[in-house]
């Protein structure tokens, strides 16, 4: 059965649970690269919501899983606001799918 998760701090995530989300818990870039190893081996994951801030710490990380799984990834803003990576990551997709930066530059 395909799961939906969200990976950030603790005290930030714990909403999520409410509305059906597993709350899997990275504080900093190792955790995020445990988490994300986690995930990858459970092999269940459908979407995956990430925090920005610890998204930010090891892009690597993030970029691995991409490669590594079939899931839905994005990154989440937290209190601190938005850096808007989701919304790079996805023009950087549609470029490279069709040839033509049709969301327009920052």
């Amino acid at each position: 059965m395909s799961k939906a998760y969200v990976v950030g701090e603790k005290s930030q995530m714990l909403g999520f649970k409410g509305v059906g989300f597993e709350v899997v818990h990275a504080d900093d870039a190792d955790s995020l690269t445990r988490a994300l190893g986690q995930l990858i081996r459970s092999n269940d994951a459908s979407i995956v919501l990430i925090s920005e801030t610890v998204a930010e710490e090891n892009p690597e990380a993030l970029a691995n899983f991409r490669e590594s799984s079939s899931a839905i990834v994005t990154t989440i803003p937290t209190h601190k606001g938005s850096a808007h990576q989701g919304f790079a990551a996805m023009r950087r997709m549609v470029e490279y799918s069709i040839g033509v930066d049709m969301l327009g530059k920052e």
